[in-house]
This record gives structure tokens, sequence and C-alpha cells, in this order.
């Protein structure tokens, strides 16, 4: 379904999606492995090989090594135990080149350490270098924190978010790293960035769409991540909030995947039960219309609203398609006791 229509035709191929969305971020692989060309998501070793010593031009140059990180690293700590500020005269050139070091991808030394998962150097560097430092994004727009995110660095993001690296900052698919640990369900990395924000500064991170108009509940919801759903929920979550190409709730998105415990939990927590898609089409009609019978019951006892008309003046019942177990979900139009509609017998039975 797209948001010109929602035609019965549409809504009854059961394995559909409306925009697509669900199948361009369906996670079909583990992070740390390459990602297919054209995926939204680009992982932080996308520009490596696939050989076990990934290389990129300039850390695999004899300037940038794991040695001369901790050389550098360790002349820093002992200025620190000196009580001295680290300035360009306690520095060698050398290895003022090195901190000051973009590669050719547009990776700082940090961006480095952690792609490489060096912890002690990674964890040196984030107390060496100011905030400013800590979010400078490459080329494919990641920062420090998305790549540590990526790769479920737990520490790294907790160091990171502690330092003050910025939330809101998105990469080349306009994901913040909030938007990437609900993508691959990492929570520990979502509680770690987070858990020192109040909830009026975690608000409008909470409502930032990507460019596909995902937040992070709706990428959560589509990946039934049910904890992250959660999380986001406790943190203050909009949870009626509509992603940006067909106006879907999270409870759009949870019935489209015939994800009873997540329209379960959203219902529970005061979800819209009637909210509308921009053509009008409520959970119900996309329930109806996948001949979802169990959710389109949850959905009636919640309130939902049997009479509401979508653009093509489509009630949810237009859309059964002589489906008894649906049907059985509506009153009859053509019995009424004292003008109230009779409630089919089997619904009830079954109720």
């Amino acid at each position: 379904m797209s948001s010109e229509g929602c035609s019965k035709d549409d809504l009854l191929e059961d394995n559909r999606t409306d925009s697509g969305i669900y199948f361009c971020y369906r996670p079909t692989q583990k992070p740390e492995e390459p990602r297919e060309h054209g995926s939204d998501f680009s992982g932080p070793r996308e520009k490596f090989s696939a050989v076990e010593d990934r290389l990129d031009s300039a850390y695999g140059s004899s300037s940038i090594t794991t040695e001369s990180l901790t050389g550098l690293v360790e002349s820093c700590t002992l200025s620190s135990d000196q009580e001295q500020q680290t300035d360009s005269s306690e520095l060698s050139e050398q290895d003022e080149n090195l901190l000051a070091t973009i590669t050719e991808e547009g990776d700082t030394i940090l961006h480095l350490a952690i792609i490489h998962e060096e912890d002690f150097i990674t964890q040196h560097l984030i107390q060496l270098f100011p905030k400013e430092v800590l979010d400078i994004q490459n080329n494919l727009y990641q920062t420090p924190l998305h790549l540590a995110t990526y790769l479920n660095l737990t520490d790294v993001v907790k160091s990171l978010a502690k330092k003050g690296a910025s939330l809101e900052l998105q990469d080349q698919h306009g994901n913040t790293a909030l938007h990437v640990a609900c993508q691959h369900g990492q929570v520990e990395c979502a509680t770690a960035m987070t858990g020192e924000l109040s909830l009026t500064k975690l608000g409008p991170v909470l409502e930032i769409q990507n460019w596909r108009g995902l937040t992070c509940l709706h990428l959560a919801a589509l990946n039934r991540q049910h904890h992250l759903m959660q999380f986001l929920m406790k943190k203050g979550a909009d949870l009626n909030i509509q992603e940006g190409t067909s106006g879907k709730t999270a409870l759009h998105l949870a019935v489209e995947l015939h994800d009873i415990a997540s329209v379960k939990m959203l219902l529970n927590q005061g979800a819209s039960v009637d909210a509308p898609m921009f053509n009008g089409c409520t959970p119900l009609h996309l329930a109806v219309g996948r001949q979802d019978a169990a959710i389109a019951h949850l959905l009636c006892q919640a309130g939902a609203d049997t009479m509401l008309r979508n653009m093509e003046d489509e009630t949810a019942l237009d859309l059964a398609d002589g489906n008894d177990d649906i049907l059985a979900l509506f009153p009859f139009d053509d019995i009424q006791i004292s003008g109230r509609s009779v409630v089919s017998v089997k619904f009830l039975a079954e109720s």
C-alpha cells in the first residue's frame, strides 16, 4: 500500500508492507558483516576488505600503527600523571601529526581505534580529545559514537556519552547512533548513551527521523525489538508519531508484521487505536486487509472504530472479503434492537 490509496487488492497480499519499509530495514546479517550494496545502513567496516586484517590507506601505513598509537597514549598518560597540560611542547611533531590525522575516508584516529576495537587506545583518546573532535563525522557522516554503537562496544559508548558526544548527529542515511542501536537490538548501548540525559533533553532525539522518515521507535517496531520498544516508551517516546513516507505509527507497523506482542504492548501503553495513515487507513484497516483476525479482535477490544473510512471510502468491514472470522467481529447492520446493531452470536461465544 502506498500513501495514495488503501484498496482491498493492495491489502490482501499478506506479505506486503505498504511502503517497503520493513524489507529495507529487516536485519538479515550481523552488524559486523559487509552489507549488500544499496543497504540503508552502512557498517563501519564497509570500507575495509573482507580479509581478517582489514586495512585502509592510513591505518596500514607506517605512520599509523598500533605501536605508534600506544606510544602516543603512554606519553599523554605520563603527562597527565604529572598534572601537566598536554600541548605542542610535550608532544613530538610525529605525535602531533598522528593526532591530527584525517584519512581519505574522513576517519580520525579515534574512528580508527574504534573500528579496530583497540579499547585501551580508544578510552585514552576519548579522554584526550575535546568534545568537538568526538563529534567529527567521516565521509559516511558517522561519528565515533555511530561506530561504537554499530560494533556494540558498550564501554566506549558510555565513555563517549559521558564526555558529551552528540546523540543528534545523523549519518548518510539520517540515522543517529540511537537509530543504529534500535536497528540491531543493542539495549545496553541505548541505555549507555541515554543514561545521562533528562527526558527534556532526550525528547528531541527520540523525534528525529532518518531519511526514510523513521524514528527510533519505528525501527524498534520494524525489527521486533520488544525490549527496546519498552525502553523507548519509558524514556518518553511519542507512541503516535507518524513515519514520513505514508504516515504509519508504530502500531500500524506492528499490525503489518502480525506482531501481536508489539500490538498488545503499544495498546497497553496508550497508543491511539484509530490513528490514521496519510491515506486514512487505521490499524484495523490493515489487520482486516491482511486477514489477521486475532489482531483485529485485539483492536476491536481496545475500542477501534469499525466505521472509519479511508480515502477510498472503505471501512475495515469492506476489506474483510468474506472471511468469517473477520466478519464475526463486526455487527450486522440489518439487525437492530432499539436502534443498536446486534453483534454476531459467533463473536460473543468466542469472547
